[in-house]
C-alpha cells in the first residue's frame, strides 16, 4: 500500500465491508431523505396553499436559501478533509450536526403570523439553517464512501444503500404525510391545505432525523481505524486555493457536475410540481397516496437490486447513461400518452394500475443513474489523488451538493414559475382548475422533464474512465485490487 510517509495510509484497502456497516452508511441518508421529501415535495405547496405566499415568491425564496447554502457547503467540505481528531477527519461533523437540523426543520414548518415580506424572509433564514446544518453531517458522511474501501464494485455497492435508505426515509414521510398528518378534517376539506397537520410532522421528521444521524455515526465509529491516516496540512489560504483550483480543474469532475446540473433540476422540477400533478391531472386520493409510496420505494429498491448488478464486470458511465435516457423517457410517458388520448381516462380501473407501474419502473432507472453517478464520484477522487497527491473527498463530495443543492433549488424556482405560466390558483380547489391550466401545465412539464434528463444522460456517457482507468490507478497508487 502506497504511503505519503512512514505508518501513513493514503488509500483505503479495496475491501468488501461487513454488512453492519453497509447498513450504517445507508442508515444515514433518511435524514436526508426526509429533509429532501419535505423541501421537494411539500414547502412549495405548503408556503403557497397554506400560507399563501405566491408560488414565485416562494420559488425564490427556497432558490436564494440554497444559492447562499451551496457556497457554504465547499467550506464544510475543506474544513472537513483538514479535520484531525481521535475521531478521524469526518465524525466529529457527524455528530454536531443532528441538534441544528432537528430545531431548524421544526421551525420551517411553524412560521409566525407575520406579513408576507416578513414570513418570506423567515422562510429563506429558516431553509438556510436545515440546509447548512444537513450539510455538516451529509458531506462528511458521504466523503466516507470513497475511504471505506477502494473497491470499484463495493463503491457502487456503498451508494446503493445510501440511495435505498434516502429513498425509503422520503417515500416513509410521505406515506405517513397523507396517511396520517396532511389528512382531512372538520376545517380543511383538503388534507394538502391542513396547516397543522405540517406542524406535527415537522416534529416527527426532526426525532427521525436525530436519531438517524447519531445511529449512522454510531454505526460507522468503529471503521474509523480503517480510515485513511491523512497527514495535517500546513498549507497557507494561497495555497489551498491553488490546490483547489487543481482539484476542481478535473475533466471527470467537471464532466458529472454538468450532468447533475440538468438532473437534478430537472429533479427538482418534478418533485415540487408532484403533488399537483397527483391531485389534479390524475385525481388521486385516499389509499392512491399510499400505493404511490409503495411503488415509488419497489422502484428505489429495484435500483438498489439492479445498479451493482449492472456495472458489475461493465463500466458505470455506459450503463449510467443508459438508467438516465430510461429515466428521461418513463417520466414523460403517461404525460405523453394523456395529451394524445392514449391513456386510460380518470377513473378507469386501468388507470392507477399502469401509470403506478411507469412511476415504479422510472423511479429504478432514475435512482440507479443516481447510485452510479455517486459511485463515480469516488472514483474522481482517486483520479484527483493519482495527479496532486492529495485526497480531498470532502472536496469532491461539496461540490456534488453545491450543484445538487443549487439546482434542486432552480427546479423549484422553475416549477414556480411554471404555476404561474398556467396561471394556477392560490388555494385551489377542483372547480377552480380548468382543463386549460391543466394542459398548459402538463406540455411544459413534459418539454422540460425529457430535455433536461436527456442531456444529463448523454453527458455522463462522456465521462472519461472506467474500470480498467480505476485498476491502473490502483496499481499506481500502490493498492491491491479486490
Amino acid at each position: 500500500m502506497a504511503a505519503a510517509a512512514a505508518g501513513t495510509q493514503v488509500a483505503p484497502p479495496a475491501r468488501a465491508l461487513p454488512i453492519g456497516s453497509r447498513l450504517a452508511f445507508g442508515f444515514g441518508s433518511i435524514a436526508y431523505g426526509i429533509k429532501d421529501n419535505g423541501f421537494a415535495t411539500f414547502l412549495l405547496l405548503y408556503y403557497n396553499q397554506v400560507v399563501g405566499l405566491p408560488a414565485t415568491t416562494v420559488g425564490a425564496a427556497i432558490l436564494c436559501a440554497l444559492l447562499v447554502e451551496a457556497f457554504v457547503d465547499p467550506l464544510v467540505g475543506f474544513l472537513s478533509d483538514n479535520t484531525r481528531t481521535r475521531w478521524g477527519r469526518r465524525h466529529p461533523w457527524m455528530y454536531a450536526s443532528a441538534i441544528p437540523v432537528a430545531i431548524g426543520w421544526i421551525l420551517l414548518w411553524n412560521p409566525p403570523e407575520w406579513g408576507p415580506s416578513a414570513v418570506t424572509w423567515y422562510l429563506f433564514g429558516s431553509a438556510l439553517l436545515v440546509r447548512i446544518a444537513l450539510s455538516a453531517f451529509e458531506i462528511p458522511a458521504s466523503a466516507l464512501g470513497p475511504e471505506l474501501s477502494s473497491d470499484y464494485d463495493e463503491r457502487t455497492r456503498l451508494f446503493s444503500y445510501r440511495y435505498l435508505f434516502g429513498w425509503a426515509g422520503g417515500l416513509a414521510m410521505l406515506s405517513l404525510a397523507y396517511a396520517i398528518f396532511l389528512v382531512p378534517d372538520a376545517t380543511h376539506p383538503i388534507g394538502l391545505q391542513n396547516g397543522p397537520g405540517y406542524a406535527r410532522m415537522a416534529l416527527f421528521g426532526a426525532v427521525a432525523m436525530v436519531v438517524t444521524i447519531i445511529g449512522s455515526s454510531l454505526g460507522l465509529h468503529r471503521e474509523i481505524n480503517y480510515l485513511p491516516r491523512v497527514p495535517a496540512s500546513h498549507e497557507t489560504l494561497a495555497e489551498h486555493v491553488s490546490i483547489f483550483r487543481r482539484t476542481i480543474a478535473n475533466r471527470a469532475f467537471i464532466t458529472l457536475m454538468i450532468a447533475s446540473l440538468f438532473a437534478y433540476t430537472a429533479q427538482g422540477v418534478s418533485f415540487a410540481l408532484s403533488n399537483y400533478l397527483y391531485q389534479y391531472v390524475w385525481h388521486f386520493h385516499g389509499a392512491d397516496y399510499q400505493w404511490l409510496a409503495a411503488s415509488l420505494l419497489a422502484g428505489a429498491a429495484l435500483a438498489f437490486v439492479l445498479a451493482p448488478r449492472l456495472s458489475a464486470g461493465g463500466d458505470k458511465p455506459k450503463i449510467g447513461a443508459m438508467l438516465g435516457l430510461g429515466n428521461a423517457t418513463l417520466a414523460v410517458l403517461p404525460y405523453v400518452l394523456r395529451q394524445l388520448g392514449l391513456f386510460p381516462d380518470i377513473g378507469s380501473p386501468a388507470l392507477i394500475p399502469l401509470l403506478l407501474g411507469i412511476f415504479c419502473i422510472n423511479t429504478a432507472c432514475g435512482v440507479g443513474a443516481f447510485i452510479l453517478g455517486s459511485a463515480m464520484l469516488s472514483d474522481v477522487v482517486e483520479d484527483a489523488e493519482a495527479r496532486t497527491g492529495k485526497r480531498s473527498e470532502g472536496i469532491f463530495f461539496s461540490g456534488s451538493f453545491f450543484i445538487q443543492k443549487t439546482t434542486t433549488g432552480l427546479g423549484t424556482f422553475i416549477a414556480g414559475s411554471v404555476l404561474a405560466f398556467a396561471a394556477f390558483p392560490v388555494a385551489a380547489t377542483p372547480e377552480l382548475v380548468t382543463p386549460a391550466i391543466i394542459d398548459r401545465l402538463t406540455l411544459v412539464f413534459i418539454c422540460l422533464m425529457f430535455s433536461l434528463y436527456g442531456i444529463a444522460a448523454a453527458i455522463t456517457s462522456r465521462f472519461p474512465f472506467g474500470r480498467a482507468d480505476h485498476l491502473a490507478r490502483l496499481e499506481r497508487l500502490g493498492v491491491k485490487a479486490g
